[in-house]
């Protein structure tokens, strides 16, 4: 995936957060889901397409048995 403009991107965390900073921050875009680490915003960030997100999170709802 290229050409995928973060400057705008609305990073949230998730409501579970517990706001200590040791968290993922994900931003819903356009053609992609991109992941970054809330300790290094400007970091290295994972960008998933909409079918690679679906199956992450199917995955790790199923390893913590949460459907």
């Amino acid at each position: 995936m290229t050409g995928i403009d973060l400057a705008r991107a609305d990073w949230r965390t998730s409501r579970r957060s517990s706001g200590n900073g040791n968290c993922v921050e994900v931003a819903i875009l356009d053609r992609a889901v991109a992941v970054r680490d809330s300790k290094d915003r400007p970091g290295p960030v994972l960008l998933f397409d909409r079918a690679g997100w679906t199956a992450f999170v199917a995955g790790t709802r199923a390893l913590r048995g949460t459907d």
